[in-house]
């Protein structure tokens, strides 16, 4: 039986972007299966008295060029987002929802919104764009807005990132491989090590 790695994410992260870009090579070469786990990371701190990189200036401002190495070596790229931090609880919902409903362009949205956020930098914060992105992805922004409000999918949202904090999550992207947590995608070759062990 093949392996697994849940992928605790949530978009407003640029690291878990960059883990996004290179979890599907991984699981490629190993054999295992991606389990994506959507939270919303600002439910994961408020819970665990942890906050954001960007919330302690010195590490923030480090934080990004600490990334920017990692894009570089990836070969994908990263642009720092203007509008950052991204109140991202309305595009988690939307994907619980998708992921709910066994929607099969769950994982081409959860590729929209982490392009729209770190590859092209735009303001996910105004409903507008966010109707725009999601348009020229393919998608019904009113749909997808009604799907988000679904109480269903609400406590959906709720559930992952409290079974996540549950688990030891205290931010993105958090990986676990059977019982071993790894957090952070400078992690990824003890995700691999892991998967092919």
């Amino acid at each position: 039986m093949s392996k697994t790695v849940d992928f605790y994410f949530d978009f407003g992260s640029p690291a878990a972007y960059l883990a996004w870009t290179q979890l599907p090579k991984i699981c490629a070469e190993t054999g295992a299966q991606l389990v994506w786990k959507p939270m919303l990371l600002g439910g994961v701190f408020q819970a665990t008295g942890n906050r954001a990189p960007m919330m302690v200036p010195l590490k923030g401002s480090y934080l990004f060029v600490d990334l920017a190495r990692f894009a570089r070596r990836y070969d994908v790229p990263l642009k720092f987002n203007p509008n950052f931090p991204i109140n991202t609880l309305t595009l988690m919902r939307a994907a619980v929802g998708l992921q709910m409903r066994g929607d099969v362009r769950f994982e081409d949205y959860c590729a929209a919104m982490f392009r729209a956020i770190w590859v092209d930098a735009q303001n996910m914060n105004d409903p507008a764009v966010v109707a725009a992105v999601l348009t020229s992805a393919g998608f019904d922004p009113q749909a997808l807005l009604a799907l988000s409000s679904e109480p269903a999918v609400k406590d959906g949202l709720k559930a992952v990132t409290e079974a996540a904090v549950q688990r030891g999550v205290f931010g993105a992207p958090t990986f676990f491989v059977a019982d071993q947590m790894f957090w952070g995608q400078d992690r990824l070759d003890f995700v691999r090590e892991a998967l092919a062990s």
